[in-house]
């Protein structure tokens, strides 16, 4: 039982509905939950099992650890990892029935280095840049990749299960890029058919592409925050608006409360002083728990949000490496000990995840992926 005075609650009866709602806008196309970042800061093995119960059939992953240490928990539903270097253990990957993305020669060379290694036949999805600019390779380079895969799929090294891209712009759906994206996407396809690939997946769709149009679906979608509950565009509907709920309840408990006059300077450069004679309290959890220092607040500027007793407050001035104050207000009696709700569902009333973010001036993916290690997560609404 952890003695830290902050805790992370993760509903897991929320993951399942959530990837259910996700499995249901798909339109017959497979969820594949991506877990990466232990589950966006949920907990990588418990969101895995959470979705798996609410109908995904793939988990995605950023990293070979992360893959490996599914299997190492027993999850043994379909896996993909795809962020690897030169020194990626591909034929632990291998070995473990993890499906592995590819995007130059050299990461198609170490997969097969590892598939003979470990005696058995990798599963590899190849990812063309289709426009995003970061991982996969440029179309001009396709179809040599290509073509060096199936070499070693007649072989019987490898089998060429999926081709993938992602998108640079679909939380902003109308994007002109969007659409071109799926084209230069489509051309892929079409030459890797051309070249015998026999593809059992093509996957574009990120959260924001699976909320809101059904053209980049096609046979498996890759839904990342929205498994969490939250929106991944913000500016076209909340969580409930796509029959989402928000996964994590972050609270807090007041560490100190005392009176202080008015005019009293409140943590780091005195950023907020107290217009009247005030009760402050002390949060103890800071930037070292990951709470963003960009949502200090001052008297020019209200901070991030939070709950207490059912008021909603700002932070009052710095955010420290553990510690921020909140104005109680005069007269106010709460004490040490009294809960303080940072974000949660919003049902409540609580502030959420996508409050903090505007608060402080990113995207609700920071919010709950930054979350500190030493914040313990508690599990609800399923087996741990």
């Amino acid at each position: 039982m952890s003695s830290y005075p902050a805790r992370a609650v993760v509903d897991l009866a929320a993951i399942r509905a959530n990837t259910a709602a996700l499995l249901d806008h798909a339109g017959g196309a497979d969820v594949m939950a991506v877990v990466k970042a232990d589950g966006y800061g949920h907990g990588l093995v418990p969101v895995a099992h959470a979705a798996l119960a609410g109908g995904a059939r793939w988990l995605g992953v950023a990293q070979a650890d992360e893959a490996l240490a599914l299997r190492a928990a027993g999850v043994d539903a379909r896996v993909l990892s795809w962020l690897h270097t030169p020194s990626t253990p591909f034929a632990a990957l291998v070995d473990a029935d993890v499906d592995v993305s590819v995007a130059a020669d050299w990461a198609l060379r170490g997969v097969l280095e590892g598939a003979r290694a470990s005696g058995r036949t990798a599963r590899v999805h190849v990812k063309v840049d289709t426009g995003l600019g970061r991982n996969g390779v440029v179309p001009e380079g396709l179809e040599p990749l290509l073509r060096d895969a199936l070499a070693a799929e007649a072989e019987g090294a490898c089998r060429v299960v999926g081709l993938w891209s992602h998108l640079a712009w679909a939380d902003a759906p109308d994007h002109p890029t969007v659409r071109r994206q799926a084209e230069v996407f489509d051309d892929a396809v079409r030459l890797a058919e051309r070249l015998g690939a026999r593809l059992e997946v093509r996957h574009l769709a990120n959260s924001a592409a699976t909320l809101t149009d059904a053209a980049m679906r096609y046979d498996l979608v890759r839904p990342g925050i929205a498994v969490y509950g939250l929106s991944p565009v913000p500016q076209v509907g909340g969580p409930a608006d796509f029959g989402l709920t928000p996964a994590m309840r972050l609270e807090a408990d007041l560490a100190l409360t005392k009176e202080v006059p008015a005019g009293h300077g409140v943590s780091y450069a005195h950023a907020y002083t107290t217009p009247t004679r005030t009760v402050l309290g002390l949060v103890p959890v800071g930037y070292a728990d990951g709470i963003p220092r960009h949502a200090s607040g001052s008297e020019g500027r209200t901070g991030a949000p939070v709950q207490v007793a059912g008021r909603r407050l700002g932070i009052a001035g710095r955010v420290c490496m553990d510690q921020f104050v909140v104005d109680l207000g005069p007269g106010a009696r709460e004490v040490a000990g009294d809960a303080v709700v940072l974000f949660g569902s919003g049902a409540d009333g609580s502030p959420t995840a996508q409050d903090w973010a505007d608060a402080a001036g990113t995207i609700s993916y920071e919010i709950v992926t930054r979350l500190g290690a030493r914040v313990p997560r508690t599990y609800v609404g399923g087996e741990r």
